[in-house]
């Protein structure tokens, strides 16, 4: 008889990753779009290894004093002291942790960066599309400036200040330009063969493409799946199973989520109105903007703006 072979698991936020680690984090908001831990003050056991599954969200990790081993799709790495890697969403993880006593991990969304770090965040900082760079052994006194900013970070966290995701942002931007350097001169992003990389990476320099002009007004009409598939010369059904299997979401879902993640930054970002924006967005009436915002946020657009 066959082993039953476990659903991969779809992580969305970083709470969903702590509870499959088994661990219970009181100050974690489930709907936060943020978080930084140490994992070593999580009285995680030695030895312990991850399930295996695909998380919807960035992670940064800075080990200062850890051992180990984590995977992206079929790559292999291993980690040690003064070791900085990331991961971008959609690929398939796991990873083990012989042992750790310093071991950061700075998890976030797309919607979090351009809302408070740059709206076009991937203008600058295009390695965060879809890049799976190796994990960076570092010189301590290098690793000793990622620690100032990712402490500052962590303070800045857990201060409780009305500008604390701002401060975060602003952080955070010198963390991308010190990593951009080290893409720069000491490592290259691991190449991924085959077809079907080469549509995904084409797909997401698509769709980000595409929602800056719709965003700044450039142009009118949001895309749907036909569209995107026209781009790339593809059947839409093989676009979208070939999108699906590698990231985890339909195109439809990356469509919806990119909507509300420009929506976001353009409410907290901008003074347009709530009508313009939706127009900006690719809907007819406002109305139908605000349904489709709450349905995906629980609050309405006016209600974000105001930072309820």
């Amino acid at each position: 008889m066959k082993t039953p072979v476990k659903p991969l698991l779809i992580l969305e936020r970083a709470c969903d990753l702590y509870q499959a680690m088994g661990l219970s984090i009181d100050s974690l908001d489930p709907r936060s779009e943020f978080s930084i831990y140490n994992l070593g003050d999580l009285a995680i056991p030695q030895a312990y290894q991850s399930p295996v599954f695909r998380a919807g969200f960035f992670s940064f990790v800075f080990i200062k004093e850890a051992w180990g081993h984590y995977s992206s799709d079929a790559l292999q790495f291993e980690f040690k002291p003064n070791t900085v890697y990331f991961n971008n969403p959609g690929h398939i993880k796991q990873f083990s942790i012989r042992e750790a006593n310093e071991l950061y991990l700075l998890t976030l969304s797309e919607a979090f960066l351009k809302e408070n770090v740059r709206a076009d965040i991937f203008d600058e900082f295009p390695f965060l599309l879809c890049e799976i760079v190796p994990p960076q052994k570092l010189q301590p006194k290098d690793f000793a400036e990622f620690e100032a900013l990712y402490l500052q970070i962590q303070t800045a966290y857990h201060s409780g200040s009305a500008y604390r995701h701002k401060l975060i942002g602003h952080l955070f931007v010198a963390i991308l330009l010190k990593l951009k350097e080290k893409l720069a001169t000491d490592c290259s992003p691991v190449k991924q063969n085959g077809r079907a990389f080469e549509i995904v990476k084409k797909f997401k320099l698509s769709i980000e493409k595409h929602y800056r002009e719709l965003s700044s007004g450039m142009i009118e009409k949001a895309h749907r799946v036909q569209e995107y598939a026209d781009i790339l010369n593809l059947h839409p059904n093989y676009l979208n199973a070939v999108i699906k299997a590698k990231t985890g979401k339909s195109v439809g879902n990356w469509i919806a989520e990119k909507t509300i993640a420009e929506a976001k930054s353009l409410l907290k970002n901008s003074d347009i109105p709530v009508k313009e924006i939706s127009y900006r967005l690719g809907f007819a009436e406002i109305q139908h903007f605000s349904t489709y915002f709450k349905k995906h946020t629980q609050s309405s657009p006016v209600v974000y703006r105001q930072g309820a």
